[in-house]
């Protein structure tokens, strides 16, 4: 079976994920990938597996089909100026996962191009990551293709570009919020006289348990919560409870909270027509 090549410029913690991601898979032999950074030392144990490792993106490009920018926001205006003398609209497609960067925003330095927007979240890491993609009308033609790339790492949607800052919210945020639901529940059990490492092992089960019940049974979660409440019965008295202390609406709030804060992120950077600040990046995903 044939595999196109992938580049991934700039190899950071996400980048570093990814090429991990791909080579655990098992879909992609190491020759397949080509990583890049402009200091390769942190790389070694990436080469050392036989992925092709260089500081030179050049290189990379001439060798790959699908190229995944990873750098920091404030370096994709260099790197892609730098590139896009080499690119090639029939061979190359570029793939996006800077967050705050639109389709637009990349279009304006390289031209008319198969350019896709992607947004995965840090459980990528462990090859379970929740991928959001928008393409392109030039890119169209390649959605399968970079669905099989990011369905490597975990599951995939493909999303009108519009809805983009919802999916960060859901996705890339979402990976905090789950995970402060997971640490109450553990302070919870600690409360209720569990030790904290016992505490902590139920409740990450329980919510992998969970979300395994709702993708394998392709169920509500109200059809599911049905199971196991009884009329008078302890779980409907917890929920209840929990719902007289605004649980949804703590959820929802804090959902459209995020959601607002991107939108005020973008509106500004608008006004000032300028990228958004590293930190500001930084702060959207917290």
């Amino acid at each position: 079976m044939h595999i196109d090549n992938v580049a991934i410029l700039g190899a950071g913690n996400l980048g570093n994920a990814i090429a991990e991601g791909l080579l655990s898979n098992g879909k992609y032999e190491p020759e397949n990938i080509y990583v890049t950074r402009r200091n390769t030392k942190s790389l070694q144990r990436l080469k050392d597996k036989g992925l092709h490792v260089t500081n030179d993106n050049s290189f990379a490009l001439k060798n790959c089909r699908f190229i995944l920018l990873c750098v920091q926001p404030a370096h994709l205006e260099h790197v892609l100026k730098e590139i896009t003398p080499i690119l090639d609209p029939e061979q190359h497609v570029l793939l996006s996962v800077i967050a705050g960067v639109t389709i637009d925003d990349i279009s304006q330095i390289t031209g008319d191009f198969p350019i896709v927007r992607c947004m995965p979240n840090t459980a990528i890491a462990v090859q379970e990551s929740m991928t959001s993609l928008a393409f392109n009308t030039r890119a169209a033609g390649v959605e399968e293709e970079v669905k099989e790339i990011f369905n490597c790492l975990g599951e995939t949607l493909v999303i009108e570009e519009e809805l983009m800052a919802g999916a960060t919210v859901l996705c890339s945020s979402g990976i905090a919020f789950n995970m402060r639901f997971i640490r109450a529940v553990t302070q919870g059990g600690i409360q209720l006289g569990l030790d904290a490492e016992d505490a902590q092992k139920i409740a990450v089960q329980v919510s992998k348990g969970a979300s395994t019940l709702l993708t394998i049974n392709r169920s509500h979660p109200e059809q599911e919560i049905d199971k196991v409440t009884t009329p008078e019965g302890c779980t409907i008295t917890g929920l209840n409870e929990m719902e007289h202390q605004g649980l949804s609406s703590a959820v929802i709030k804090g959902l459209v909270g995020s959601h607002q804060r991107i939108l005020a992120l973008k509106e500004q950077r608008d006004r000032d027509n300028s990228k958004i600040s590293i930190s500001a990046l930084q702060e959207l995903l917290q």
